[in-house]
Order: structure tokens, then C-alpha cells, then sequence
């Protein structure tokens, strides 16, 4: 028995009799008898059309729909790096989340250009200096994506009051890795600590310290964080400052200079405690784990990975690393996938997006737009430790 109203009953005896049709000659005796009676006597002569010929005018229509779409998302993109190059060229105020218009449009773009290249892979061009998977960007387009970051820079540059540091990354590795030491590693494991720390800097701001945040009025300064998670980065701190102090005086005697010239401004403002406190706050318990997690996930790309993860779903992340088998614990919970998808991990695309479920291995792969800042952060760490000490 077929159920709905008897329109639909139609349509699926229809959509049968094409798909399943009897071969020639029968073929037209048997349709002509099972569809003759649902047909109005009105419409006279009926043309066959055979499935062969069907399907590829149905992919024909797929294909320049895709192709119409991503052309639109490109004109819209573009549409809104003019704008916003206009108003901020002409002093004019911005709106509120300047930067959010952008980055959906951004997004729109890669995924209207997936889509296109799942419609049509003959449009799969060249690798692009971004090391974006050419299935999503064409490379002729690196201009706009040059102007989208040009203009963040500018949108998320930091406040007159704010509070550099000459040695913004060395910083970073210096206090990821006493953390690391505080928190139990031996000298090998917290160097790990001070990459990895590093790399989260590079992935929240592009190695850029003390800047705003163009998509958020939450977030700001070296590790993007809020005010909670700043003051609890701090109380944590104060928890093991004396422990650091025991085997790393110079780094305490620097944080007791940054203290007192923060003094009472947001402790974000300043590059040193923006980073202490985000560290502390986020991932120094995670310290410990780092000799499971390198045994894990040997690929330093991958480690930076993870503890990006704990900034965006850390629950699930931390149940991953229990399970013993982090790899392919699988999320399947549709808040999480969203939460994912709003940070650039299954976002581009029809196919990416209705993903209803990933392990974790899928999910690190899929964290391809991080792997440029990854990869800096590599090189950084590289060239800081193969200076000579002292």
C-alpha cells in the first residue's frame, strides 16, 4: 500500500515505470499500459525519453546551477572587501562584527566552489599558496583572500593602550614550556608544551599579538580569550608561580616586570599575561597527557590540532583522549558538528556540510585551513631553538 495522497502515488508509479522500464520492444506496450491511465487523455501524444538521456540533461542543469551560484558568491565576495575597503579608506565607522560579513562570504565562496568541483571535477585547477585543497579555491583567486586577510589585519589591529612585547613569540615558547615543566613534564615533553603553545597562537591570531577581534566583542588579545577565561588563566597561574620560580627565576623576574606595568588594564592587553593566562587557563592541565598524546599522534601538525580542538569542543576532545582510541572516537551529536562547522572543520560544501557524524581522525584532517599557521609556528620553533642560549 502507498501512502500519501494519491498525487504522490502517481509520481512514484511514473518515476518507476522510466527508471525500470522493460527492455525494446516491450517496452513501450508495457508503458503505454501501466501509465496511459494516470495521464490526462488531454495531453495527446507522450514522447519516451529513456533514462540514458535523462540523466545527463539532469546533470547538465546540476552543474550550470553550480557553476551559477559560485559565480555569485564570487561577485558577492568581492562585493564586501569593496565596501569594507571603502569605509575604512574613507574613515567611515564601521559596523558592529565588521569582519563577520566577510568571513561568511569568505566561506561562501569555497563552498559554492566545492560544490562546483563535485559537479564538475574538470574544474579542479593548480595548487594555491594558501595550501587550501584545490577542490575548494581556485587559486585565481588568491587576490581576494590576500585583501580579506590585509583587511582584517586592519579591522583587529590592536588598541593605542595595548601592551607589545619585543620577543612576542619567544614569549609564547618560553611560557608554554616552564608551564610544561610545572606541570610534571621532563625537558623533552615540556619543549613539546612550548611548541604546541606556540602553534595555538599562530591558529587564534596569525602570530599577530594584542589584536581584536573583527567577528566577536568577546574575545581579544594574544590567545583570544574572554574575560573568564582570563582571571581563571590567572588564578591558576598564581598557583604554580612559585614552582616556576624555584627552576626558572628569569622568566619569574619577567613576569613580576610585566605584572606591575599592566598594573590594572586588561590583562589581554598585555602580549606577556594575555598568553600566561590563556595557557593556563585552557590547556596547562592538559600538559600531562602530552607523552600519551605524542605517542597518539606523532605528527606535530596533528598534536597543534588536538589542542586547538580543546578550544573549540573541549568536551568531546577530552572524552576522545580517554577512550583509548582517539582516532576513531566519533562524534555524532548535532550541536558539536555545529560547533565544528562554525570553525571552519566541515564547512565548505554540501557534502562536507551534511556530514551527520566524524571521528576524530576525520576531524583533524579536515582542520586543513589551520595547517599554514601550523606550519609557520613549525618553522618558528625551529628557529628559536637552533639559536645559541644565553
Amino acid at each position: 500500500m502507498t501512502s500519501g495522497p494519491p498525487t504522490t502515488a502517481r509520481a512514484t508509479a511514473l518515476a518507476f515505470g522510466l527508471v525500470f522500464a522493460p527492455p525494446v520492444p516491450d517496452a513501450i506496450d508495457a508503458i503505454t499500459s501501466t501509465v496511459t491511465p494516470l495521464v490526462s487523455a488531454d495531453i495527446g501524444n507522450v514522447r519516451f525519453i529513456s533514462p540514458a538521456r535523462c540523466q545527463p540533461a539532469a546533470a547538465m542543469k546540476s552543474q550550470s546551477n553550480a557553476l551559477s551560484a559560485y559565480t555569485k558568491a564570487v561577485s558577492d565576495f568581492k562585493s564586501i572587501l569593496s565596501e569594507r575597503r571603502a569605509q575604512i579608506d574613507s574613515n567611515q565607522q564601521l559596523p558592529n562584527l565588521p569582519g563577520q560579513a566577510l568571513y561568511l562570504a569568505r566561506n561562501n565562496m569555497i563552498s559554492a566552489y566545492k560544490d562546483l568541483t563535485d559537479a564538475l571535477p574538470s574544474k579542479i585547477g593548480r595548487p594555491n599558496k594558501f595550501g587550501i585543497p584545490p577542490a575548494y579555491f581556485d587559486a585565481d583567486n588568491e587576490p581576494l583572500l590576500d585583501e580579506y586577510a590585509d583587511l582584517f589585519r586592519i579591522m583587529e589591529a590592536p588598541p593605542v593602550n595595548a601592551q607589545n612585547s619585543n620577543t612576542p613569540v619567544k614569549d609564547v615558547v618560553d611560557l608554554g614550556t616552564d608551564i610544561g615543566r610545572a606541570k610534571g613534564l621532563d625537558a623533552a615533553h615540556a619543549d613539546l608544551a612550548g611548541r604546541i603553545s606556540l602553534g595555538l597562537f599562530f591558529a587564534e591570531t596569525n602570530g599577530n599579538q594584542n589584536i581584536g577581534n573583527a567577528r566577536s566583542n568577546r574575545y581579544k588579545g594574544s590567545l583570544q580569550t574572554g574575560v573568564s577565561e582570563d582571571r581563571n588563566g590567572q588564578e591558576k597561574w598564581a598557583a604554580i608561580r612559585k614552582s616556576i620560580a624555584a627552576f626558572d627565576p628569569a622568566l619569574s623576574a619577567r613576569d613580576d616586570k610585566e605584572e606591575a606595568r599592566v598594573g590594572n588594564l586588561d590583562h589581554r592587553l598585555n602580549h606577556w599575561t594575555a598568553v600566561r593566562d590563556g595557557l593556563m587557563s585552557a590547556l596547562a592541565d592538559l600538559f600531562p597527557q602530552i607523552p600519551a598524546i605524542v605517542r597518539a599522534l606523532p605528527n606535530p601538525i596533528d598534536q597543534m590540532r588536538l589542542f586547538e580542538l580543546i578550544q573549540i569542543i573541549p568536551t568531546p576532545t577530552k572524552s576522545a583522549l580517554k577512550s583509548g582510541n582517539f582516532a576513531g572516537y566519533t562524534v555524532s551529536d548535532r550541536t558539536i558538528m555545529g560547533y565544528l562547522r562554525n570553525n571552519s572543520i566541515f564547512t565548505f560544501g554540501q557534502a562536507d556540510r551534511a556530514k551527520p557524524s566524524a571521528t576524530f581522525r576525520e576531524i583533524l584532517d579536515a582542520m586543513w585551513l589551520f595547517n599554514g599557521k601550523f606550519e609557520r609556528a613549525l618553522s618558528e620553533f625551529g628557529e628559536i631553538k637552533a639559536r645559541p642560549k644565553g
